[in-house]
C-alpha cells in the first residue's frame, strides 16, 4: 500500500540563505591556514579542495530537492492531476528543471576551475581562481532564486494536503454547496470539518475514517460543485472533479430536497446529469438530505419526477456492475440534524463498496493463484443414513432452565433502577454465597470463625450489663462533682485569702510552664542538665549501665570528670582573681572580660601531642593508620597546591600570556621580556 506523505519534504532555502549555508560549511569543514612558503603542489591541493567541497555540497543540496519533490509521471494519477490543478504542472516541472540545470552548471564550473588550478603557479593565482569558481557558483544559485521560492511555497502547501490513500476503501461525498456534506462527515467520522450556513465553506478535500465490519473506511468530503461548463470551474471545484475522476470509491451524491441550500432540485438534477460520466463503475447512492425540513413524499410532482430520473440513472450503474436493482438501496433519505437515517446511509455505502471490491478481486487473474493454495476437504458418505446435528438432552434442559431464570429473575441493573439508581443502591454480594441454608447469607456475624462457634462467645445479657455499668458510672460522677467544690473567699480571713490567692497564682504558673514544656517537647534536648535536679544522671549510673553492656566505663567516666573539673577550675580561677586586690583598681567590665579570657586560656593550655600519636575521638586504629591517612591527604592536595588553587572549587584560569607583553608590533629595543 503506497502512502504519499508530502510532509517529509525538506525545507527549500531561498537563494541568499542557500549561498550562506554552503559557504559557511566550506569554511568550517576545510582547512583555512595556508602560507606562500608552502610547496606549489600543496597550495594547489588546498584550493582545489575548497572548490570540490563547495561543488559537492551544492550538488547534494540540489539533488535532495529534486528527489524529494514528487515526479508527476510516477505518482498516482489522482495526485498528479490534483497537483496540476493546484500548482500548474508546467510551472512545477520548469522550476525543477531549472534546479537540475543549476546543478549541472555548478558541476561544470567546478570541473573547469579544478583543471585551471592544476596549473596555478603562485598562491595569489590559485586564490584568485578559487574566488572566481565560488563566485560563479553563487551567481548560478542567485539566478534560480525565484524557482527556489516557488518550490518552497509549493512544499508548504503540499504539507497541508490531506494524506489520501487512492487504493484503500473510500467513500466520496459530492454535491452542490451547503447541502450537508460536511455535517454528514462529522457525524460518521471523528473529523472536525467547519460547518457554516453559507456556500463554499469547504474549500479543499477533507479526510476522515470510519469502521464497518471491523474494516477501516476512508471518507472524503469534497467542496461543492456548481452546474457550469468544465472550463469555467475554479480550483475549488476542480479538486472535487479530480477526486471523482480518479478515486475508486463509493459515491454519495447529496440532494437537498428542502431547497434551503439556495439551489432547486432541478439545478441539482442538472449537475447530476452533467457529471454522471464520472460515476461509471462506482457504487452510487443518491442521498436526500434535510428531510426534517421537507419529507421526500411532500415534494412537488415535477421534483419527484426529477428524483425518479436520477434514481433510474443510478440503477443503470448498478446493473452495469452486475448487481440486482431491486435489492440495491440507491435512493436513501436522511437528516443530519436529527441523525435520522445517517447510519443507514453509511452502512449501505460501505456494504456496496465492499461487495464491488470482492467481485473485482474474484474476476482478477490473481484469484486463480490464490485458489490453487486452498483445499476444501469434503467427507465421503459411507452409507445412506442421515446424521442430523444432535444436542444432548441435558444441555437443552440446562439452556431452558437458564432462559426461564433470565425471564423470571431481575438483573442487578433492574434492581439498581428500582432502588434509587447508581450511588444509592449497593449490590449485595452475600446472595451468591454457597451455604447450607439460604437464611445464613444475610447474617451479620458468621457462625464459625477460626474453628470456634461464634455464638458461644456472645453474652445474651450484654445490653443489660452495659446499662448497669453506665448507671454506676453516672452515680460515681455525681459523687465526684459533690466532693469537688471551689473555695470562695467570703468565709476566709484576710490572711487566708492572701494565701489562697498565692496558691492559685502558683497553680496557674505551673500550668503555663507545663504547657510551654509540652509545646517545645520535640525540639527540647532529651535530658537537659538544668532539669536534672534529682541527680539521676550521674557517672555512677553511667558506669553501671556500660558495665551491664560489657563495656569498660573507666575512659568515659574519666573524660566526664576531667571536663567537669576543667569547668570548675575556670570558675574558681575567675572567682579567685575577681576577689583579689588587683581587680579592685580596674574599672569596668572590660578588665573582667580580659581576666576571664586569660583564666580560660590558662585552664585549657596543654602540650600538643606528636602528629603520629592517635588522639581519642579521631576514629583511627593506631599511629600507622594515622600516618598513612596524613600521607594520602597531602598527596590529594599536591596537584591543587601546584596549580596555586585556593581550594577544590577554585576554577580560576590565570592569564598565561599578558596582553601588554604579547600583542602589537615589536619596536626597536629590548625584546627579552618576550
Amino acid at each position: 500500500m503506497v502512502q504519499y506523505n508530502f510532509k517529509k519534504i525538506t525545507v527549500v532555502p531561498n537563494g541568499k540563505d542557500f549561498v550562506d549555508i554552503i559557504l559557511s560549511r566550506t569554511q568550517r569543514q576545510t582547512p583555512t591556514v595556508v602560507h606562500k612558503g608552502y610547496a606549489i603542489s600543496r597550495l594547489r591541493q588546498f584550493y582545489m579542495r575548497k572548490v570540490k567541497y563547495t561543488q559537492q555540497n551544492f550538488h547534494e543540496k540540489l539533488s535532495t530537492i529534486i528527489e524529494e519533490f514528487p515526479r508527476l509521471d510516477d505518482i498516482h494519477p489522482f495526485y498528479g492531476d490534483l497537483l496540476h490543478v493546484l500548482y500548474n504542472k508546467d510551472h512545477y516541472k520548469l522550476a525543477l528543471g531549472q534546479i537540475n540545470t543549476a546543478r549541472n552548471l555548478i558541476s561544470k564550473i567546478a570541473k573547469d576551475y579544478v583543471k585551471l588550478l592544476k596549473y596555478g603557479d603562485s598562491l595569489y593565482r590559485c586564490k584568485s581562481l578559487k574566488v572566481a569558481a565560488l563566485g560563479r557558483m553563487c551567481t548560478v544559485i542567485k539566478r534560480i532564486g525565484p524557482s527556489l521560492a516557488y518550490l518552497e511555497q509549493i512544499r508548504q502547501h503540499m504539507a497541508r494536503l490531506p494524506s489520501i490513500d487512492p487504493n484503500t476503501r473510500t467513500i466520496l461525498i459530492c454535491g452542490y454547496p451547503n447541502v450537508g456534506k460536511s455535517s454528514f462527515m462529522n457525524k460518521i467520522t471523528r473529523a472536525d470539518v467547519d460547518v457554516q450556513p453559507y456556500a463554499f465553506t469547504t474549500k479543499s478535500l477533507f479526510v476522515g475514517h470510519t469502521d464497518y465490519k471491523y474494516l477501516r473506511y476512508q471518507v472524503i468530503d469534497t467542496p461543492g460543485i456548481l452546474d457550469r461548463p468544465f472550463e469555467d470551474r475554479n480550483i475549488i471545484e476542480m479538486c472535487s472533479i479530480t477526486a471523482l475522476a480518479h478515486l475508486r470509491a463509493a459515491v454519495l451524491f447529496f440532494l437537498d430536497i428542502s431547497g434551503s441550500c439556495g439551489y432547486s432540485i432541478a439545478q441539482q438534477a442538472a449537475l447530476f446529469h452533467s457529471i454522471k460520466s464520472l460515476f461509471m463503475n462506482k457504487p452510487l447512492i443518491i442521498v436526500c438530505n434535510k428531510t426534517d425540513l421537507q419529507p421526500l413524499d411532500a415534494i412537488s410532482e415535477e421534483d419527484r419526477k426529477l428524483v425518479t430520473e436520477m434514481k433510474a440513472e443510478a440503477m443503470k450503474t448498478v446493473i452495469g456492475q452486475g448487481g440486482e436493482p431491486e435489492n440495491e438501496g440507491v435512493l436513501l433519505t436522511m437528516s443530519t440534524l436529527t441523525e435520522d437515517g445517517v447510519i443507514a446511509v453509511k452502512n449501505s455505502a460501505c456494504e456496496r463498496l465492499l461487495n464491488q471490491r470482492v467481485e473485482l478481486k474474484m474476476k482478477s487473474k490473481k484469484i486463480n493463484d490464490c485458489l490453487n493454495r486452498f483445499h476444501v476437504a469434503l467427507p465421503k458418505p459411507r452409507d445412506q443414513k442421515e446424521r442430523p446435528p444432535c444436542i444432548p438432552q441435558a444441555v437443552l434442559e440446562a439452556k431452558a432452565k437458564q432462559a426461564a431464570e433470565e425471564r423470571k429473575g431481575k438483573t442487578e441493573k433492574d434492581l439498581e433502577e428500582e432502588n434509587g439508581g447508581a450511588g444509592v443502591y449497593s449490590a449485595s454480594l452475600k446472595k451468591h454465597y454457597i451455604l447450607a441454608s439460604d437464611e445464613w447469607k444475610e447474617d451479620v456475624l458468621p457462625e464459625i470463625l477460626d474453628g470456634h462457634n461464634v455464638y458461644d462467645f456472645i453474652d445474651p445479657d450484654i445490653l443489660l450489663r452495659l446499662e448497669e455499668l453506665e448507671r454506676e458510672e453516672g452515680l460515681r460522677q455525681a459523687e465526684e462533682e459533690a466532693d469537688d467544690f471551689e473555695m470562695d473567699g467570703e468565709e476566709l480571713s484576710p490572711e487566708e485569702q492572701e494565701a489562697l490567692a498565692a496558691i492559685r497564682k502558683k497553680k496557674n504558673l505551673l500550668i503555663q510552664q507545663h504547657r510551654m514544656k509540652k509545646s517545645t517537647a520535640e525540639s527540647r534536648p532529651v535530658v537537659p542538665r538544668k532539669f536534672d535536679t534529682d541527680r539521676k544522671f550521674t557517672t555512677k549510673r553511667m558506669g553501671r549501665q556500660l558495665s551491664s553492656l560489657g563495656l569498660d566505663p573507666s575512659l568515659a567516666i574519666n573524660r566526664a570528670r576531667s571536663k567537669s573539673r576543667g569547668r570548675k577550675r575556670e570558675r574558681s580561677v575567675e572567682r579567685g582573681e575577681a576577689d583579689g586586690g588587683d581587680t579592685m583598681d580596674i574599672d569596668g567590665n572590660h578588665a573582667s572580660k580580659k581576666l576571664r579570657l586569660r583564666s580560660m586560656s590558662r585552664s585549657r593550655s596543654r602540650s600538643r601531642p606528636p602528629i603520629s600519636e592517635v588522639v581519642p575521638g579521631e576514629g583511627l586504629k593506631d599511629s600507622a593508620q594515622k600516618v598513612k591517612a596524613i600521607k594520602l591527604a597531602k598527596k590529594s592536595v599536591r596537584k591543587r597546591n601546584k596549580n596555586a588553587r585556593r581550594g577544590e572549587a577554585d576554577r580560576v584560569i590565570p592569564t598565561l600570556k599578558p596582553k601588554h607583553l604579547f600583542s602589537g608590533k615589536r619596536s626597536t629595543g629590548k625584546t627579552d621580556r618576550r
